[in-house]
C-alpha cells in the first residue's frame, strides 16, 4: 500500500508525505514537489491521495501506555466508588461470568474510540486473551497485550494460570503476527502470590517480554505490603523478587519514595500514568512529574480503562495531567505543554519497543491528521499548547496505522452499526447479573 498526503502541515511548513507499506518513505516541502514531479508520482505508485488542502496537520499518532480496553463494558457503572470497593463490588462479581463475546464487544468498541481519538497502539491488560487479540488483528491497532494473571494466593489456580499464558504465548503469534505483542499481566501484588510473581519475572525475561503490573497505586497497597514483607515498599518487594527491568512496565506508581524512584530508574522500569483513573478514584496524593523525571525515569501516560476514567481519549488525557502537576505543587510552570505531548507520543512509543512517535523519514506510518480549522486550534500561537490545553479528541479527521488509513474524514466505517450493537451487549452484561 502507497499513500501520498499532500498539501499538509508538518511543523510550520506545508509538505507531502510519501508513505510506502509500513514506513513514511519521504517528506518534500509542498512548493518542491511540483505538478510534473505529482503527475509521475501519482502514475507510477499510489494507491491513495489524501489531500489536506492546507487545512490538515501531520502529527504522530499517540499510545496508549495502560488500559483495560474492553472496560468500554463498564463505562458509567459503579461509579464514585473507592478503588477497592469498585473492583469487589462493582467489577470482580460481573468479571466472574464475562464471555469471549463480551469481551469482542467491549473490546471493539474501545479500538473505535481509540481511532477516532487518534491512538494506534496501546498496552492492555483483561481477560480473554485471544477475544481482545482477534479484534486489535482485525481492527489494526498495535496492541501489547498481557495475559492477565490473577491467581489469589490459591496454588491450584496459580499452576492454571502459568499454564494459560505459557500456551497464549506459545500460540500469539503464528494467529496474530501483524499487530499483537504478547505480555504478562500480573495484575498486582495483592492479588498475585510471590511464587506467581517469581514464575512470570523468569518466564518474561526467558522470552523477553514485557511484564505488566499495576505498582503502588493507593496508600493500603503499601501499608499491607510493608506489613506482610518486612517493611518493604511494593518497589523494593519486587526488587527483592529480581522482577525489576526494562520489561516493567509499571502502572500508577503513585506512591514512591526517594529509594523507590532511585531503584526504578537504575532498572528501567517504565511508569504509566493515568492522572484521571487516579482521580477518579482518590488514590490518595498525585504523581510527581518532575520528581520522577529528576531521578531518571521516563514516565508516559495511559487513560486506564474506561471503567475508572471514563474515556479512552489521550487528548483530554493531556490537559489533565498538565493542569494536574500544577495544582498538585502550586506551579504553573510544572507540566508544560511541549513535556507532556512527549508522553503519548515518542515517549511511549519508544518505551513499548516500537520506532514510532514521531513525523520522520523511516519511521512507523503511526499518523493522525488533525483540522487546523478547528475552534480549539484557533489562533495558533503555539499549536502544542493548543493540542494540550485546547483539543480532544474530535480535531483528529484521519488516523492512519501502519500504513493503513482506518479513519478518513473522522468517519470510521462502520461506526453507526457498532454503536447500536454495542448497546444492546453491555445492556444485557450489566442487566443480567
Amino acid at each position: 500500500m502507497s499513500i501520498l498526503i499532500k498539501n499538509v502541515w508538518l511543523e510550520e511548513q506545508v509538505v507531502t508525505l510519501e508513505i510506502q507499506e509500513d514506513r513514511i518513505h519521504a517528506i518534500t516541502s509542498a512548493a518542491a514537489f511540483d505538478a510534473s514531479s505529482q503527475a509521475a508520482f501519482i502514475s507510477s505508485q499510489v494507491d491513495k491521495i489524501i489531500d489536506g488542502q492546507k487545512k490538515l496537520r501531520v502529527l504522530p499518532a499517540l499510545f496508549n501506555g495502560h488500559t483495560h480496553a474492553a472496560m468500554t463494558l463498564f463505562r458509567s457503572y459503579g461509579d464514585d466508588l473507592p478503588l477497592m470497593r469498585w473492583l469487589q463490588e462493582k467489577v470482580w462479581p460481573l468479571e466472574a461470568s464475562i464471555t469471549e463475546t463480551q469481551v469482542e464487544w467491549g473490546m471493539r468498541l474501545a479500538c473505535l474510540e481509540m481511532i477516532k481519538t487518534g491512538c494506534t497502539g496501546f498496552c492492555d491488560m483483561y481477560w480473554h486473551f485471544d477475544a481482545c487479540a482477534r479484534i486489535v488483528e482485525e481492527v489494526g491497532l498495535h496492541g501489547v497485550l498481557s495475559g492477565v494473571f490473577v491467581d489469589l494466593f490459591d496454588s491450584k489456580r496459580a499452576k492454571a494460570q502459568q499454564q494459560l499464558n505459557g500456551e497464549l504465548y506459545e500460540s500469539c503469534h503464528e494467529k496474530y503476527p501483524k499487530y499483537v505483542r504478547f505480555a504478562i499481566g500480573p495484575h498486582a501484588i495483592y492479588t498475585v502470590s510471590e511464587d506467581s510473581l517469581r514464575w512470570a519475572s523468569e518466564f518474561t525475561a526467558e522470552k523477553n517480554i514485557p511484564f505488566h503490573t499495576h505498582l503502588s497505586e493507593t496508600r493500603r497497597e503499601i501499608d499491607e505490603c510493608r506489613a506482610q514483607h518486612n517493611g518493604l515498599s511494593p518497589v523494593e518487594y519486587l526488587h527483592s523478587l529480581n522482577i525489576l527491568s526494562p520489561r516493567l512496565k509499571a502502572a500508577h506508581v503513585i506512591h514512591v519514595d526517594e529509594r523507590d524512584r532511585a531503584l526504578l530508574a537504575e532498572h528501567g522500569v517504565t511508569v504509566i500514568h493515568n492522572p484521571s483513573s487516579n482521580m477518579k478514584l482518590a488514590v490518595g496524593g498525585p504523581f510527581n512529574l518532575k520528581v520522577m523525571k529528576a531521578a531518571g525515569i521516563v514516565p508516559v501516560l495511559g487513560t486506564d480503562g474506561a471503567g475508572s476514567n471514563n474515556s479512552l481519549d489521550l487528548f483530554t488525557e493531556m490537559k489533565i495531567a498538565a493542569l494536574l502537576q500544577k495544582h498538585a505543587w502550586s506551579d504553573p510552570e510544572q507540566g508544560a505543554a511541549h513535556e507532556i505531548w512527549r508522553m503519548p507520543t515518542i515517549d511511549s512509543w519508544r518505551q513499548f519497543g516500537y520506532d514510532a512517535g514521531e513525523v520522520a523519514v523511516g519511521k512507523l506510518a503511526e499518523l493522525i491528521l488533525i483540522r487546523t480549522d478547528d475552534f480549539a486550534m484557533i489562533p495558533n500561537h503555539d499549536y502544542i499548547s493548543n493540542l494540550v490545553y485546547s483539543a480532544n479528541g474530535t480535531i483528529v479527521d484521519t488516523t492512519i496505522s501502519s500504513g493503513r488509513v482506518l479513519m478518513e474524514g473522522g468517519v470510521v466505517a462502520g461506526e453507526q452499526e457498532l454503536l447500536q450493537e454495542f448497546r444492546d451487549v453491555a445492556h444485557h452484561f450489566v442487566n443480567s447479573h
